[in-house]
């Protein structure tokens, strides 16, 4: 599935002609929740969707953003995923109640005043979104079956894509996450992916967007989760996926971090102390004042409160574990200064 998606993107930037070779823009924590949540509900995958709905929840999307998303799902992937993503939904909701967490519900979607028919509405949005004039030559399953492109102006570029409560960029975003998910609509895939550079989505966010679709285990593992943005904290790249946020109320936090190879966090400490499953890839673990620990799949890491520490991967290996943040009452993490080149590069020399 990568290989395709990614295939795509790069015919489109040859096409565009916008392929730039050092780009640093990635997607925002809000863009990366409304990919994960439109993904595994194209997917699926109750299971993570529960996870992406609170990640972005606690990112400060409101109830009316992330139902919007699921909604407009439902025109990709069909009524029965779109129905169950939303009762999933309502269950993160009601849990989340239980637990004294009051969300934002967010504003509703303003009433279009437009008294235009629906056909011509929905035939200049879908100029406006896609650049293609609205009185080109219809073929292929418009002129094979004329009424499915007339619902498809009518509702889903009328309808749907006037509702205000998230951008064209949003839902082209969650459109081209959910027909990557799903698989085998490549034509429906590259049309969209257009329009998401036509929209302002650069090659790299696509790219970053096919990272977070594919980090998303529907396979039993635990989801590889988003790549954080830029952080003075992390030297390289790594993903992370929460899964107990201190508002829970379980005196604790647990999240799966995943290191790029050569990525480690800066020195720092825990006022509660932590714990490291380490579950898959080859990690590096040191205490100030101590050798560099080699980490393996299936070791624990216990660390006292307030010792100072960092860890990451190994040059040659990207690194996955569960972090367990403990007593968070005390308090959380103090960062220090980033781990030197040199301090990293010293495993296996130190006596």
């Amino acid at each position: 599935m990568k290989s395709t998606i990614l295939s795509v993107v790069f015919l489109l930037s040859a096409i565009c002609g916008t392929l730039r070779a050092q780009q640093s823009d990635t997607l925002s924590v809000r863009q990366q929740d409304i990919v994960a949540i439109a993904a595994c509900t194209g997917r699926g995958d109750l299971y993570n969707l529960k996870t992406a709905i609170a990640c972005g929840l606690n990112s400060g999307m409101t109830v009316n953003e992330i139902k919007e998303v699921l909604v407009h799902a439902y025109a990709y992937c069909g009524f029965p995923r779109s129905l169950r993503a939303l009762q999933t939904f309502m269950e993160v909701l009601d849990e989340r109640r239980a637990q004294g967490i009051t969300d934002v519900v967010g504003r509703e979607a303003t009433l279009v005043a437009d008294t235009c028919d629906k056909y011509t509405r929905g035939a200049e949005l879908l100029e406006q979104l896609s650049g293609v004039p609205k009185e080109s030559p219809k073929a292929g399953y418009a002129t094979f079956a004329p009424i499915i492109e007339r619902f498809l102006k009518e509702h889903l570029f009328c309808d749907i894509f006037e509702r205000d409560v998230l951008t064209w960029q949003e839902r082209e975003l969650a459109t081209v996450s959910i027909l990557a998910a799903m698989g085998g609509v490549e034509p429906m895939l590259r049309s969209h992916s257009a329009i998401c550079l036509r929209q302002g989505v650069t090659e790299n966010q696509l790219r970053q967007m096919t990272e977070v679709v594919d980090g998303l285990k529907s396979d039993g593992q635990f989801a590889r989760g988003t790549l954080m943005p830029e952080n003075p904290n992390f030297t390289g790249d790594a993903w992370l996926q929460g899964f107990v946020a201190p508002q829970d109320g379980f005196g604790c936090t647990v999240a799966n971090v995943t290191f790029a190879p050569g990525c480690r966090n800066s020195w720092h400490s825990h006022k509660g102390g932590q714990i490291l499953l380490c579950t898959s890839g080859k990690g590096y673990y040191q205490e100030k004042g101590k050798p560099i620990q080699l980490l393996l799949p299936g070791e624990v890491v216990k660390i006292a409160p307030n010792v100072v520490h960092w860890h990451g991967a190994a040059p040659d290996s990207e690194f996955t574990h569960i972090a367990i943040g403990t007593q968070i009452d005390k308090g959380g993490v103090t960062w220090l200064e980033p781990v030197s080149d040199d301090e990293y590069n010293s495993y296996g020399t130190q006596q």
